[in-house]
């Protein structure tokens, strides 16, 4: 099985492209998608396996993106310095009882309940916040094949299309890190691979590990 790459790009921030790509999410998408190959059909996010993540500190933003296929090249010029390496260490290193650290933003949310004189409609979604949120991130890490030992909330700036033709919604996003345990390596790998969650064109679902020392 061929593993996918990761991409670390360590963003310029005198870029007029990352400027708009930060204030923009449908932008930031279209960037990253320049560096996966054309001609990948309708779904080509879904084809090649694209996810990102933005982490900022205070001092400098770096861009993470997972895909089967990654040319850093085909982003504007100056965008900033890309580092690429391949996962499948990773991939090879995991087994059920590995002690991991994690890092992961998602978009916690549930489908609102309608009445029951409104059978057959779908409610809207709703974001999730504090206690509900965490215990959403702590059912689909349990899915994931992942006991949560530590979870650390963080709250990032909610993401929305700026552009006239996007969709108006608007999309909440939490930055979970801690320390698990592997309990289930196959399910990791398939949520390592698809993602987590939702809102995934928007900087969500990319979870990454690091060995941990203790669980």
């Amino acid at each position: 099985m061929n593993h996918p790459v990761i991409a670390h790009i360590r963003l310029n921030p005198h870029s007029q492209d990352v400027q708009r790509d930060l204030r923009d999410a449908t932008q930031m998408h279209r960037t990253v998608m320049r560096m996966v190959p054309d001609h990948l059909g309708e779904s080509p996010r879904h084809q090649t396996g694209l996810l990102y993540r933005l982490d900022e500190t205070d001092t400098t933003s770096t861009l993470l993106v997972q895909a089967a296929q990654l040319d850093p090249h085909r982003l504007p010029t100056g965008y900033g310095t890309a580092d690429i390496k391949s996962l499948s260490p990773m991939f090879t290193a995991l087994r059920k009882g590995l002690g991991v650290r994690y890092r992961i933003v998602v978009n916690p949310a549930k489908r609102e309940r309608l009445p029951t004189e409104h059978k057959g409609q779908r409610g809207r979604i709703v974001p999730l916040t504090g206690p509900d949120a965490d215990q959403w991130w702590n059912r689909r890490a349990t899915d994931a094949g992942l006991t949560l030992h530590t979870l650390t909330p963080t709250s990032t700036e909610p993401v929305r299309p700026r552009t006239s033709n996007a969709p108006r919604m608007r999309h909440s996003l939490l930055r979970y890190d801690g320390t698990a345990t592997v309990t289930d390596p196959d399910a990791l790998r398939d949520a390592l691979l698809n993602g987590i969650g939702r809102a995934k064109p928007y900087g969500a679902g990319l979870l990454s590990l690091a060995p941990a020392t203790t669980a």
